[in-house]
């Protein structure tokens, strides 16, 4: 079972995992209702690495990004959901629109992100670059979104 870790504390944290010879994976995310498609994303992820921390967007950081009535979820179920989850073993939320800073706070060892982006179009790719994070882009599970959930809910598909 995965744990909710601190900001404060997930620099040191990670440095120390690294320097036991163990590797880290970090990927971000809203994983506001979550589906088979995040399910599967994140395991990929998880194969990178020896450990999964999921950097998640907080309430401020969804609103800011997908509107006022989102998110659907608050931060602290969205993150107890993923720790559920066995391939996740650390969740840390986050305020910033991107996770940038974090990341490069971190360093963790590979970075995933949905294969909707490229290393041009990536908005932490000097990061990555800067601080030698290997990226990895993961293949979307056709029609599985949260906006698609939403949409069907509320009959729109």
């Amino acid at each position: 079972m995965g744990q909710l870790l601190r900001r404060e504390n997930i620099a040191e944290f990670v440095r120390n995992i690294q320097k036991s010879g163990k590797t880290v994976v970090a990927t971000n995310g809203c994983f506001d209702i979550l589906h088979v498609g995040h399910v599967r994303y994140l395991q990929k992820t998880k194969s990178y690495a020896d450990y999964l921390i999921v950097l998640l967007n907080s309430d401020k950081s969804v609103k800011s990004i997908k509107g006022d009535s989102r998110p659907i979820n608050n931060e602290q179920d969205r993150a107890e959901i993923l720790c559920a989850l066995s391939c996740v073993d650390y969740v840390v939320l986050f305020d910033e629109d991107s996770p940038g800073e974090l990341l490069n706070e971190i360093k963790p060892d590979v970075y995933t992100k949905g294969a909707d982006y490229t290393l041009k179009t990536l908005p932490e790719a000097d990061i990555m670059q800067k601080n030698g994070i290997r990226v990895e882009f993961i293949d979307f599970v056709p029609g599985k979104s949260t906006t698609n959930t939403i949409n069907k809910i509320n009959n729109k598909e």
